[in-house]
Formats: structure tokens, C-alpha cells, sequence
């Protein structure tokens, strides 16, 4: 069995991404990814569950971030979002045991106008025929 590598950006396997960190422009630690949420209608990578808060693991709020709003920084194997940490902790978000419906496109629109995202069924996005 070989493990997955970073050496190629442009397609990672979902597995080596989760547990990566996830900062702010200022460097402070937001938390680290769970889950990836996939449309499998459309393909798209809607949502990465981002784990914040509490003490080893216990009290960690969960947090839908729009996938579109992270940026992969491949060198450090982690994620940055352009969000100061008291407008996260001000987020909506969830209990690992009580998750939204995620499907919903009306709380989608909530969270990605929460963080200034165009909602991914809305992109303008090529389909290969």
C-alpha cells in the first residue's frame, strides 16, 4: 500500500487533507478539517467541516466553511481562511452530534454569504461533456 503525497497541488485524495490545520492571514490556529462535504450531483467540493474550540477534542464546535473560501498553502500542509478568529467563533456553526441539513440550499446561502462566498451551485463553473 503506498500513502498518498503533496507532491502534486492540483488533485489530493480527500483522506490527506483531513486533520490538516486551518489559520488565519495572522497565523492564530482555527482549528483543523474533519470532513469534507461533497455534492454528488454536481461534484463539487461544497463544504470542509472545520473543528474549532474545546480541549482535546472534547467541546469543539463545528463549522461548515465554504471550500471555496480556504486556500491551500501545500508547503506548510494547511489551509488558510481570511477570517479574523472572533468572527469564527461568532459563526454559525454545530454540534458534532446535532449536524444542519447540509443539503439546504437556504442555510447554504446563509453560510457562504457568512463568509462572502459565492454558493458553488451559483459559480459559473465549466462542465466537462
Amino acid at each position: 500500500m503506498t500513502t498518498a503525497t503533496r507532491t502534486n497541488t492540483n488533485v489530493l485524495s480527500a483522506t490527506t487533507l483531513l486533520g490538516d490545520k486551518v489559520t488565519n492571514a495572522s497565523g492564530e490556529d482555527l482549528g483543523e478539517i474533519k470532513e469534507l462535504m461533497i455534492d454528488p450531483q454536481s461534484g463539487h467540493v461544497a463544504y470542509a467541516v472545520l473543528s474549532f474550540g474545546g480541549f482535546l477534542g472534547m467541546g469543539d464546535k463545528l463549522f461548515a466553511i465554504p471550500f471555496t473560501s480556504l486556500r491551500l498553502r501545500p508547503d506548510e500542509q494547511n489551509f488558510m481562511l481570511d477570517v479574523p478568529k472572533e468572527r469564527l467563533k461568532n459563526a454559525p456553526g454545530f454540534d458534532k452530534n446535532d449536524w444542519p441539513n447540509v443539503s439546504d440550499r437556504k442555510w447554504g446561502l446563509e453560510i457562504h454569504t457568512y463568509y462572502g462566498a459565492t454558493p458553488y451551485w451559483e459559480a459559473n463553473v465549466r462542465k466537462v461533456s
